[in-house]
């Protein structure tokens, strides 16, 4: 067992038995979300008045249970934007085709307030530190506050679980500390890879938060946590400003990056604009006049 699951078994006997599986209940596992979609499933998990220490030490770290997507969705939104859980909905709105007027509209509807705004903030950056300095590393932006988890989960087969067979994952979500999205990503039983969430499922999320970043036009940020570099990572390194200086002094601050330049005279633009954090040996392009 490792350590962190350790730290979770010793939380759950802390909470006791009816404490804990309330919670999992108040964050909606156990039930159906409401969606509007036939072939919702409840999930797994222990009835309370049925377990003892065993089954209280697995479900604090997670095994013994089964969970959709959908709840682990919707649970960890109620986590991270206040503490409230709100019920999913898989479209916004639905418009005529013809007139586009508006023919169904969700709206979010609250069921319930699960844990205080405090504990929500200190749950927002525990997550950041895990994409910045723990095992969600892969799903690290720069210039962008990420927060996230990863998963390993083993399989079951015949009541016995099985060797070198997990379900690997990540969720993470932006800006951590007053989320806009959430990204859950799942792989089950990769080929040809060493099986954990953050070496398989995180960079995955990663692009897909990129992506998201360019479709929603997110502003780049400067106060996010500076992330722990560990081998073989991409080194990122904050561009300096050389707005106004002559091409000659321009270079001497960029040295180690690629420069591209247009014009004569004094820098009057640059991309990527200073402050932002790029990977050393990258492209700067500088536009003179």
């Amino acid at each position: 067992m490792t350590t962190r699951n350790t730290g979770f078994v010793n939380i759950g006997f802390k909470l006791g038995k009816e404490k804990l599986f309330q919670y999992i209940k108040d964050f909606g596992f156990g039930e159906k979300t409401g969606i509007e979609l036939s072939g919702e499933e409840n999930g797994i998990i222990f009835d309370v008045d049925k377990i003892g220490d065993l089954e209280t030490a697995t479900t604090a770290f997670g095994q013994g249970v089964s969970v959709t997507a959908l709840q682990q969705i919707t649970a960890v939104s109620a986590a991270i934007n206040g503490g409230i859980l709100y019920k999913p909905y898989i479209v916004k709105s639905i418009n005529d085709p013809e007139t586009n007027q508006i023919v169904l509209k969700n709206i979010p509807t609250k069921v319930r307030n699960v844990i205080s705004n405090s504990t929500s903030s200190k749950v927002r950056y525990a997550l950041e530190n895990v994409v910045a300095k723990g095992t969600g590393h892969n799903a690290y932006i720069p210039n962008y506050r990420v927060g996230g988890k990863t998963g390993t989960a083993q399989k079951v087969k015949d009541g016995k679980y099985l060797t070198g067979n997990y379900i690997t994952s990540f969720i993470g979500f932006m800006p951590s500390d007053d989320p806009e999205v959430i990204v859950y990503v799942a792989i089950d039983n990769a080929k040809g890879i060493t099986q954990y969430g953050g070496t398989i499922a995180a960079p995955i999320a990663k692009k897909v938060m990129l992506s998201i970043i360019d479709i929603l036009n997110l502003e780049p940020r400067q106060d996010e946590i500076e992330k722990e570099f560990v081998y073989l990572d991409p080194v990122y390194v904050e561009v300096p400003n050389v707005i106004g200086l002559d091409i000659k002094e321009a270079k001497k601050k960029l040295k180690g990056f690629n420069i591209k330049i247009e014009g004569t005279g004094k820098v009057i633009y640059q991309a990527p604009n200073a402050g932002e954090k790029i990977s050393d040996k990258s492209t700067i392009r500088l536009y003179l006049d």
